[in-house]
């Protein structure tokens, strides 16, 4: 029998899914037919997985997505243009060691926040840290945080970020107090950290959105010409479900 001082030190010592596997070897005596370091490898294997799995737990809660999605589930139907293979070879982030953009363009409703979702999980399943936002309401927390006093710590967290998503990237005017802090979050990042950006606005169009142009300038040198791209085509997608579960009633 195991004592009861074994699963209390394996408890002392944070060991949860260790103990529990070690209880469950020892009441099948299927377990005594495997060698001390085949029982011990499969106890090990089993909290590191475990702990695996809270680390990537964390992570995704961190990075806040507005929905949950992932490489597996994204729809490669023709229409939609989309390339199977890039997108694959996306999933395995590179482009993040390498510090690298990715433009997700496409009009409303094509699934680029989706893309943009499944792209950051894969991210965070391979243990680098995300965080998504909605470029209005990521300016407005920029703008509160000058006015608090914790603009720099803010701008030192997202340094530290492996992943930035801006979702609905240049939907909305930008004033030039929001536009100086987006060239100061990318000013910080580049070189150094990746970023994701979604919108349904051509990139052409972007520089005159800005209300500076040497602004505008500095931001697209750090975010277009690192970048890779992906147009998304085809219907919208929220369109297409109203249709399907019109059809179905």
């Amino acid at each position: 029998m195991i004592s009861q001082t074994l699963f209390e030190k394996l408890l002392e010592l944070r060991l949860p899914a260790m103990r529990k596997a070690l209880r469950e070897q020892s009441a099948d005596p299927q377990y005594a037919q495997l060698a001390f370091e085949e029982r011990l490898l499969l106890l090990v294997e089993l909290e590191c997985t475990r702990r695996t799995e809270s680390r990537v737990k964390r992570w995704v809660k961190m990075a806040e997505f507005s929905m949950q999605a992932t490489v597996e589930d994204i729809d490669f139907a023709p229409e939609r243009g989309l390339d199977r293979r890039f997108i694959l070879e996306l999933a395995q982030c590179q482009w993040v060691d390498k510090a690298l953009n990715i433009l997700v363009l496409g009009a409303t409703g094509t699934g680029k926040s989706f893309l943009t979702c499944a792209l950051g999980m894969a991210a965070c399943r391979l243990g680098y840290t995300v965080r998504y936002v909605r470029t209005s309401r990521f300016l407005h927390t920029l703008a509160r945080a000058r006015q608090d006093g914790s603009y720099l710590n803010l701008l030192r967290s997202l340094t530290k970020t492996d992943v930035l998503i801006f979702d609905d990237w240049m939907r909305d005017p930008i004033s030039l107090p929001s536009a100086q802090d987006l060239l100061e979050v990318f000013d910080d990042r580049f070189g150094k950290s990746a970023t994701l950006i979604a919108s349904q606005v051509p990139v052409a169009e972007w520089h005159s959105r800005f209300p500076d142009p040497t602004i505008a300038d500095a931001i697209l040198d750090r975010s277009v010409h690192n970048a890779h791209r992906v147009s998304i085509a085809g219907d919208s997608q929220r369109k297409l479900r109203g249709f399907r579960a019109m059809s179905h009633t």
